[in-house]
Order: structure tokens, then C-alpha cells, then sequence
């Protein structure tokens, strides 16, 4: 059985500078890993290389065993390679259920159709109310995004690459920003993905790291310097001294 998700010995350099160097990685349905590092490392590139807006020099992204290193960012958005931002990058103007079922549409190939009436798609709206009910949005479903608070707003983003039956999902900080009484909102939500999907969640809050992810990634200038346990990570010297400092050092996490 082919990895759910795999980058082999992916590259990229900058003006000679190599932001991404040799990382390889694989997934299989289910994972749950936290990639962590500190500013600079190089996450960002990294997930823009595998989602398809950046090309790597040399190496390869594989979902399910295809090769789609050179299939831009919606072709591997269809064959279920999923994205959320740090940053919410929603349509303020309109409603959570416009969004979702935008989502679905487009997984079905009916985008086309979405305006005007998409409200009265029984199946669409089914799947709409569904999705928003299970991450506790229904009563806001015809709201405006700009009227909703930003926990619910991230809620809602979780909600829109679900509708996209991702086989894969990255997951960028999708606590960031989000006020402390609202991030049990978010675990839960995150708690609640289907246990086949396998999810890659780039973090910098290492509790919620402790929380969600059973195997932990670190990249230090564009290398992988730890793949392995969360309970082994904090032991790591090369870790200690690139990324958690202090937080290796704390009680809790010992």
C-alpha cells in the first residue's frame, strides 16, 4: 500500500541560498504529525513546494503513490492534497454556507453553478448544514464572515477543506490568532477529523503540538534534524539547541 503522502529528497534554493535541502518525508492514512522549527526554517517553502505554488529544483511530491510534482496546485487540490493558511483567507462578504458549498461544488466540478442558486441544491445544502453542524457553525451558516468572531472564522476554514474530502490535509497554525477561550473550539475540531485522513499540522505552540500529534517533524535552515516521538523530541540536542530552548527544560513536558 502507497504512502498517503510522501516528498522525496525535495530541494529549492534562493540566490544560491538552499531554503529546502534533501527533505524527505512520508505519511500514511491517519498520521498525525506536527512539522515544527524555528522562524526561518524553511516550513513555509516547504508546504508551498508540495501544494504546487513553488517548484522545487529537484526531488518529488507523491499522493497516494502518483508522482504530482509537476501538476500545479489545483490538480493536486483534486487528487485530495488540502491546505488551510495561518491566515484566514475567506470571502468577508459572504456566508459560511456560501463557502462551504462553494467547496463541495468545486469537489464535484459544478462551480460554475454556485451563485444564485446553490440554496436550493438539496444535496449541496444537506452536505452544507452537515459540515457546519459538526464544527458548531449551523447558527451562523447564512451569517457574513465579517460578523462572525475570527475562532469561528478558523472554524469555518477547517470546514471549507473538509468540503474538499482531502486525503491529506496541511494545516498552517490553525490556532493562531485565535483568543485562548476558543481554542478548545479549534483541538476539538481537530480531534474530530476522520481517523483515515492524515493530517500535517505546522505549529508553533508546543502544547497543542503535545496534544494532536502522535510523531513530530522538526526542520532547522531547510533539514530535517528530528523525525520520531514526541516523547523523544525534547531529548534531542540538535532540537534543544535549534528550537525549544527552554521548553525542553520544563517540567511538563519531561
Amino acid at each position: 500500500m502507497s504512502p498517503a503522502f510522501e516528498v522525496v529528497n525535495l530541494k529549492k534554493s534562493f540566490g544560491g541560498l538552499a531554503v529546502t535541502n534533501d527533505v524527505s518525508i512520508s505519511m500514511d492514512p491517519g498520521d498525525r504529525v506536527a512539522l515544527i522549527g524555528p522562524n526561518g526554517a524553511g516550513k513555509t517553502t516547504f508546504v508551498n513546494l508540495v501544494t504546487g505554488n513553488l517548484s522545487p529544483d529537484s526531488g518529488d511530491v507523491r499522493i497516494g503513490g502518483e508522482t504530482v510534482t509537476r501538476i500545479d496546485a489545483a490538480g493536486r487540490v483534486k487528487r485530495g492534497l488540502v491546505r488551510s493558511f495561518q491566515v484566514t483567507r475567506l470571502f468577508q462578504e459572504m456566508t459560511p454556507a456560501e463557502h462551504v458549498g462553494l467547496a463541495i461544488l468545486q469537489r464535484q466540478g459544478r462551480s460554475g453553478r454556485m451563485f444564485g442558486n446553490f440554496l436550493t441544491m438539496p444535496d449541496i445544502m444537506t452536505e452544507v448544514e452537515q459540515m457546519l453542524t459538526t464544527l458548531g457553525l449551523e447558527e451562523l451558516m447564512h451569517r457574513r464572515v465579517s460578523e462572525i468572531a475570527y475562532g469561528q472564522q478558523r472554524l469555518l476554514e477547517i470546514a471549507v477543506a473538509m468540503a474538499l474530502k482531502p486525503k491529506v490535509l496541511l494545516l498552517d497554525e490553525p490556532a493562531a490568532g485565535v483568543p485562548q477561550s476558543d481554542t478548545g473550539r479549534i483541538e476539538k475540531a481537530l480531534a474530530d477529523l476522520p481517523s483515515d485522513l492524515a493530517v500535517l499540522m505546522i505549529e508553533h505552540d508546543m502544547d497543542l503540538v503535545f496534544r494532536f500529534a502522535k510523531r513530530v517533524i522538526v526542520l532547522a535552515a531547510g533539514t530535517i534534524i528530528f523525525d520520531g516521538l514526541p516523547v523523544d523530541v525534547t531529548k534531542d540536542a540538535r532540537v534543544r539547541e535549534a528550537y525549544l530552548g527552554s521548553y525542553a527544560n520544563a517540567s511538563h513536558a519531561a
